[in-house]
């Protein structure tokens, strides 16, 4: 046997022991993470409605800059974001001075979100902004409690914006 013949062997010979170890690390690792995985479940139709009415937040102000007005419809703002999906249900209100966008559950067990834009003067933000110059500010607001009913709005007050009764904005 020559010198590289019998390297090669003994190399395979520890690479075999070297995926085994491999194989044991990672079901270690899959029987602590899964627990924590399966958990998720409830996580991602949140997670949706979290999302679709940020999108709707976002879209509302670049629909306000092109229109110089709130939208009142979800498929004008031009997002793909459907009205009603199996656990959601999306809606606008809008007014001249703000836009009011909901994602109400469907479900009892989730969550409901509401978002809020706001045409507020842009002194309130860069205090060098001219007297009639406008700005929008935004928040998104979660209900305290899992349901169906529509949420309370966010306000926007002296300068200051807020989630409405039994909200309150979610942490990143």
């Amino acid at each position: 046997m020559t010198k590289y013949q019998e390297s090669s062997i003994s190399n395979a010979a520890y690479g075999g022991c070297g995926c085994l170890l491999l194989l044991m690390g990672m079901g270690v690792i899959g029987a602590i993470a899964l627990p924590s995985f399966l958990n998720q479940g409830g996580r991602a139709p949140q997670s949706e409605n979290k999302q679709y009415v940020s999108a709707m937040n976002k879209g509302q102000q670049a629909y306000l800059a092109e229109n110089n007005a709130f939208s009142s419809s979800v498929a004008v703002l031009g997002l793909g974001i459907k009205t009603e999906t199996t656990n959601f249900k999306y809606s606008i209100r809008a007014t001249k001075q703000a836009a009011f966008n909901y994602g109400v559950s469907k479900k009892k067990d989730l969550k409901t979100y509401v978002g809020g834009v706001f045409l507020v003067p842009a002194k309130n933000f860069a205090p060098n902004a001219a007297k009639e110059e406008k700005t929008t500010t935004s928040i998104l607001c979660e209900a305290d409690s899992p349901g169906t009913i529509k949420p309370a709005e966010p306000t926007y007050k002296n300068g200051k914006i807020a989630c409405g009764k039994g909200t309150t904005q979610p942490t990143r």
